[in-house]
């Protein structure tokens, strides 16, 4: 499972319409843009007894965090663009956006660790994965191409808890379920 914000589609399109084009030119595993999102919080096994005390912790952190304005714009690679396994899509906000955004990531991660999941220890860096590589590749002109992308802006209004099932999807791909919704403010 995982928390998530889930840009609107406007700005999936806008995105989707930028990379259409280009996708051809390499042959990554592209994410479908069905199921773009900006992951907050990971935890690989949440047990069944959790579920209503996790959707409460969440609701509870959400309510503690406000509305955020948010764009796509810019690209990266993980772990680095030389030598990178996913490319992805920058999260522009002003400086007291990045911070809000950065307390509700620490409320969701809390909230899953206080109902009993493990909680993905890695630091939290607001991303959109646009594709996997299976192999480390440079991807420097990927994400210089990127850089010169700005989608629309929105405001982060909600979060959404999300069961991912891996291989259940269309062609082997993470089948996704939306558990709940949980307004910000």
């Amino acid at each position: 499972m995982f928390v998530a914000a889930v840009p609107p589609e406007e700005a999936v399109a806008h995105l989707d319409e930028f990379l259409a084009v280009r996708r051809d030119a390499a042959s990554y595993r592209w994410t479908v843009p069905e199921q773009w999102h900006l992951t907050l919080a990971f935890a690989e096994d949440v047990p069944d007894r959790s579920l209503d005390d996790l959707e409460a912790r969440l609701e509870r952190a959400a309510r503690k965090r406000r509305p955020v304005r948010l764009r796509l714009a810019g690209g990266g690679a993980f772990p680095h663009p030389d030598r990178a396994r996913v490319l992805f899509a920058r999260l522009d906000a002003d400086e007291g956006g990045r911070t809000e955004l950065d307390r509700l990531a620490t409320g969701c991660r809390t909230a899953l660790a206080k109902a009993g999941a493990r909680v993905d220890g890695q630091r939290f860096r607001a991303h959109l994965t646009l594709a996997r590589l299976g192999q480390p590749d440079n991807v420097t002109s990927w994400v210089r191409l990127l850089d010169g992308y700005e989608g629309p802006e929105w405001e982060l209004d909600e979060v959404a808890l999300v069961a991912s099932y891996l291989g259940e999807g269309p062609r082997r791909r993470p089948r996704h379920e939306v558990v709940g919704t949980y307004a910000l403010g």
